[in-house]
């Protein structure tokens, strides 16, 4: 195996002491970071959402910034903004939170829709444009979010232009019997973020991700992803199909599951792991669903089984196929 690999275990291992029981949630958070995207966590409150960003940036040893987001938060909260100095008789750019390599934008639907669209070009590309002058934010880049799915009060909901720009969205769901003993345990014992060592830093994170970028993916894998998010456009159930830059970010994520499976090419179980997180927030359901009471996970389990899986190109080349 190679040594970027070895290193992503020792990551995945040290921030699963922080989210115990939740190994799949940490792999796909995982997965999304190293795919160069970011993450939305959709989840009820106290499920360890925050911690999760917090283990991560720990782990990788990034900076990261912590924004609670409410109504009276302001664009230039974020992106920074201009101040006069009387000494100089210039103005200077103020930094915002978003200067850091991991955000963690905590309950992004509390803000206000103008504050949420402040997001929109410092996740598409990396850039934040304040008074007409463009500067870059620091390299690696994410912002992780979450939001409360239950709690509507107060609550402004991200435009289907700002939920496409998050990679995926996934839930971190309540843990079992054993495991949330585990957690009260490890709890009393002091805070379990502590607990996390640096592995790596973020010019070790940006190697991971120039090898992820350069996993193989054969035509037939390409094929069947694009037949994955055409049969979206196409079901009876959905308005709103996935669009390219979903077709983008499936591909990304495939490559960067079999990169974490321990493998330099993806097969097509890869594309079925990632599909359901990296599409269900990229879908909008109409009337007909709605009346049978289909979600969204329904629909896209279905829109799975109807494309053919193909056999990979490795399989075939090991006699599988």
């Amino acid at each position: 195996m190679s040594q970027e690999y070895e290193v992503a275990k020792l990551v995945i291992k040290e921030v699963s002491k922080a989210i115990i029981g939740k190994d799949e949630c940490v792999k796909k958070a995982y997965a999304a970071i190293l795919a160069g995207g970011h993450i939305l966590i959709e989840d009820v409150p106290g499920v360890g959402k925050t911690t999760l960003a917090v283990a991560f940036s720990k782990a990788l040893k990034l900076n990261n910034v912590r924004e609670q987001f409410t109504p009276d938060v302001m664009p230039s909260d974020i992106l920074g903004f201009n101040m006069y100095d009387k000494n100089s008789g210039t103005f200077k750019f103020q930094p915002g939170a978003i200067m850091c390599n991991l955000f963690l934008a905590d309950e992004i639907n509390r803000a206000s829709p103008k504050t949420q669209s402040a997001l929109l070009e410092v996740m598409e590309e990396h850039k934040v444009t304040v008074d007409g002058v463009t500067r870059p934010v620091p390299e690696p880049f994410f912002v992780m979010a979450t939001q409360n799915p239950k709690g509507s009060a107060g609550t402004q909901l991200l435009p289907e232009s700002q939920l496409d720009r998050f990679m995926i969205c996934m839930s971190m769901g309540y843990p079992d019997l054993k495991n949330e003993i585990a957690i009260a345990k490890g709890r009393s014992e002091g805070i379990l973020t502590e607990k996390v060592e640096g592995i790596g830093n973020a010019q070790t994170l940006s190697a991971m991700m120039n090898y992820v970028s350069n996993i193989f993916i054969h035509n037939n894998i390409y094929t069947y992803i694009a037949k994955l998010t055409q049969a979206t456009r196409d079901n009876p159930y959905i308005e709103l199909g996935v669009s390219p830059r979903g077709t983008i970010s499936l591909a990304q994520m495939s490559k960067a599951w079999a990169f974490l499976s321990g493998r330099d090419y993806v097969i097509p179980e890869d594309v079925s792991n990632v599909f359901l997180d990296t599409t269900k927030h990229r879908i909008v359901l109409n009337t007909k669903a709605k009346v049978a009471h289909l979600s969204p996970e329904a629909v896209l389990e279905e829109v799975l089984k109807s494309v053919k899986q193909p056999a990979s190109y490795m399989e075939r080349a090991n006699g599988r196929a």
